[in-house]
């Protein structure tokens, strides 16, 4: 088998590509699912306007303005053959793993890693890009190999290969969070694809005995954020600090909320980092309970619609792409969430389209413009799998 054959594949079957028509296909774009993608960002800029104080600088107004641009790149990939995707995949791939290289010889250090690179004057942290290029690359291998040549132990090795090569370089920037979101992407990806039982088992069961020897190689302020998890009152105005205000603005918040605008830990800077990984706690601070059930809610709601979208495909790309791109987002969302009520380590994972930050948010809108893409062309039965090939 050529390992990489698809490409070769996919530009033979571009001659049968059908007439690009970007009217029709525009209109089969998924606008409920766009328009909830902007309701989400809308809520992010009310959120992002309280943590700068009642205005729209520093944290809203450039936002917004990145979520524009995000838009109508996400609306422009939708419109793009899987076919062409899948030729964009290895180069995609290759250039987020080369960035990810970059970051640990001419990285930006904040906060004691280096995880940003400067490009064009703008820091872009290459991580979040990796998972996306992690996903279309995956989908790719996975649709080429077909589901009942799975059981093969060898037709496994390239993509586990393309899986830890992104999860070992984002370790050694260091960023464990990250890391581990981006394994358990690529687990997904081979559970989905058909990954036989026992072989799920063999790559599982070592996981265990293996907590102590990952603890031991861990960073002193890696070990610091699972001892400050566990003992947050240990160190109240250090290392605790972080999540015991958080705590305390979310429980300040009660029902309804203390007002939008008036939350006092947020708008007295007693909360930290407020408008990036603890945003959540000054909407849970302001609007209460109830504005955080339905951000929540909301969340669910666009978590669901890609796992819906996924289904609803009939070739094993679409599937794996939506799949791919549905459980980046709610991985972001559950460990965010998790993070800032204290049922996790605080990991530096921001919370999608809400957060303020560039690198999460455009990555983020690549990715619904693939989802977005699964969906405009659910319908095709593509040909491009090993087994016609060989015919």
């Amino acid at each position: 088998m050529n390992t990489f054959g698809f490409l070769k594949s996919d530009r033979r079957l571009l001659r049968a590509e059908p007439d690009f028509r970007p009217m029709a296909r525009l209109l089969q774009v998924n606008w409920l699912y766009v328009l909830l993608v902007c309701v989400l960002a809308g809520v992010g800029y009310i959120a992002l306007y309280s943590a700068g104080g009642g205005s729209a600088k520093p944290f809203a107004g450039p936002q917004m303005v990145r979520f524009g641009f995000g838009l109508v790149m996400m609306i422009a990939v939708s419109l793009v053959s899987p076919r062409i995707l899948r030729m964009a995949s290895m180069p995609i791939y290759l250039l987020s793993v080369t960035l990810l290289a970059l970051v640990l010889r001419m990285g930006h250090v904040g906060k004691g890693a280096e995880r940003w690179i400067n490009l064009a004057g703008m820091q872009f942290q290459p991580s979040e890009f990796a998972k996306i290029g992690l996903v279309l690359m995956l989908a790719t291998w996975f649709h080429r190999i077909g589901n009942e040549r799975m059981g093969n132990p060898l037709r496994l090795i390239p993509p586990a290969l393309l899986t830890l090569l992104p999860v070992l370089l984002v370790l050694k920037e260091p960023n464990l969070g990250t890391a581990t979101i981006i394994g358990v992407i690529g687990a997904t990806m081979f559970f989905a694809a058909g990954m036989r039982l026992w072989q799920i088992l063999l790559l599982v069961a070592p996981l265990p005995f293996m907590g102590k020897l990952i603890y031991s190689h861990l960073h002193d302020y890696q070990k610091a954020r699972i001892d400050t998890f566990l003992h947050p009152e240990h160190d109240p105005l250090g290392a605790g600090y972080n999540i015991i205000q958080s705590k305390i603005a979310l429980g300040s918040g009660g029902m309804w909320g203390e007002g939008y605008l008036h939350g006092s830990q947020g708008q007295l800077n007693f909360l930290p980092e407020k408008q990036t990984d603890f945003i959540f706690t000054m909407i849970g601070e302001e609007w209460g309970f109830v504005g955080g059930i339905a951000v929540i809610t909301l969340l669910g709601t666009l978590v669901m619609g890609g796992m819906l979208i996924a289904i609803r495909s009939r070739n094993q790309f679409g599937r794996l792409l939506g799949l791919g791109i549905a459980m980046d987002f709610f991985l972001y969302c559950a460990v965010n969430l998790s993070m800032v009520m204290g049922a996790i380590p605080v990991g530096g994972v921001p919370l999608p389209l809400i957060s303020y930050g560039g690198s999460a948010m455009l990555t983020m809108m690549f990715g619904f413009g693939l989802l977005m893409s699964a969906w405009v062309h659910r319908n095709e039965r593509d040909p491009g799998t090993e087994d016609d090939d060989d015919d």
